[in-house]
């Protein structure tokens, strides 16, 4: 791993594809990120977060045709989809019913998957630029704060971290879940 926290995009891309665990800037708070197709880096994401599997994670992508292999999009009728693309891009992610073949590593003990795209352009160029979603679960320890700045991130989790430079958007709360197919909040932002 890198011991300089000011990576670049190339050095970030290649820690994704080596199933390494990142930190980026999201909306409101730092984010820890990988690969959502790797269940090594899914379980190493979880191992440094303490975090248990069946809580079940967000994705963020930088448009909806990046989430479409991970939902079903079929479970949602032209309302509910457009609901949910007037919340985007922003901070608001939606449970979705999810795709049969999305593994449980990603969904928990749920059946539906929480997915959301991103109004940050930092996170946006990342996803375009890795030509899919990232996991995507705030930057803390189970039970802690949630990182805001990269000093932050490396106080909690050490200098060997990638990270991806930035600031936070201008959200004051992680974002809020909502229920694609009742509207119901989950979370609030």
């Amino acid at each position: 791993m890198n011991s300089n926290p000011t990576c670049d995009l190339a050095f970030i891309l290649d820690a994704l594809n080596n199933q390494q665990v990142i930190a980026y800037p999201t909306e409101a708070v730092f984010a820890l990120g990988c690969n959502p197709d790797s269940e090594q880096a899914v379980n190493t994401l979880l191992s440094i977060k303490q975090r248990s599997w069946e809580k079940g994670l967000i994705l963020v992508a930088a448009d909806y045709q990046q989430l479409i292999p991970y939902v079903n999009d079929r479970a949602l009728d032209e309302l509910k989809r457009a609901v949910i693309f007037s919340s985007w891009p922003g901070p608001v992610t939606w449970a979705i019913p999810a795709s049969p073949h999305t593994p449980r590593f990603l969904t928990g003990r749920f059946n539906s998957l929480a997915v959301r795209v991103t109004g940050h352009p930092l996170v946006q160029r990342l996803c375009r630029h890795y030509g899919k979603p990232l996991v995507s679960t705030s930057a803390n320890f189970s039970k802690q704060q949630p990182c805001r700045n990269t000093t932050e991130v490396i106080e909690q989790f050490g200098a060997t971290l990638p990270v991806v430079m930035g600031g936070i958007g201008g959200a004051l709360n992680p974002s809020a879940i909502r229920d694609a197919l009742s509207g119901e909040h989950i979370r609030h932002g």
